[in-house]
């Protein structure tokens, strides 16, 4: 008996549709991104679904980085995802310095056109609240700079780490962005400033999370939470 084409096509046309239109919506609209790495500790973890705005910026032809329009562009404090300058890998970090911008990084101690950043300590409760087994390794500090603020980390012993940037202004159409776990993150200080057409989305929240820790629990108050 041989195989009815046309009936296969009835029976998995709708199927098929919707995964094109997924594929398409995923590629051009929003995506869902997971996070493999401690580079942007404390406000993104190991395990976590962050959801990524592929329109925050630009339209592009869906499955490629070629742009119709121009909608908006990176703010400093924005989480972003984009391709290594590099080795083209999907990373995740945050914008420091837009096109401009005076950036300076002393021993982990930030300023943004000629602003010394503030850091204010996390206290003991905020750091037992994090997903993390070896607090005691880092200091943990709100900073602020330039009307942004976010949590950061720090290793209390960082020597050998690179965690200072001499004094730079970041060329047009170019971003500066660093981690916020700024003593285990390859950023700016490793692949250079990122080019605006490298910039794919906006990561906005986190879809939900697991702890790959213990057993892949859910972090059921990671759910649906805003990105800071």
């Amino acid at each position: 008996m041989g195989l009815d084409t046309n009936k296969l096509w009835r029976d998995s046309r709708s199927f098929i549709l919707f995964v094109m239109v997924m594929l398409v919506f995923r590629s051009a609209i929003a995506d869902w991104n997971q996070v493999p790495s401690g580079s942007m500790y404390p406000s993104i973890f190991i395990g976590d679904r962050i959801v990524v705005d592929k329109l925050a910026y630009d339209l592009r032809i869906p499955f490629t980085l070629h742009r119709l329009a121009r909608l908006h562009e990176p703010q400093r404090g924005d989480v972003v995802t984009f391709q290594s300058p590099v080795d083209e890998r999907l990373l995740v970090k945050r914008v420091i310095g837009i096109p401009g911008d005076t950036i300076e990084l002393a021993d982990n101690h930030l300023s943004v056109n000629d602003q010394s950043a503030r850091y204010v300590p996390l206290t003991p409760g905020e750091i037992r609240q994090l997903p993390l087994t070896d607090t005691h390794r880092y200091d943990f500090f709100r900073e602020s700079v330039q009307g942004n603020e976010r949590l950061v980390m720090f290793l209390r012993s960082h020597a050998g780490y690179d965690n200072s940037i001499a004094r730079i202004t970041v060329p047009d159409n170019h971003y500066l962005v660093l981690g916020d776990n700024r003593d285990n993150s390859q950023d700016s200080r490793a692949i250079g400033f990122v080019q605006r057409d490298l910039i794919l989305g906006k990561a906005e929240s986190v879809a939900f999370s697991l702890d790959y820790d213990h057993y892949y629990q859910p972090r059921l108050d990671r759910f649906f939470t805003a990105l800071p």
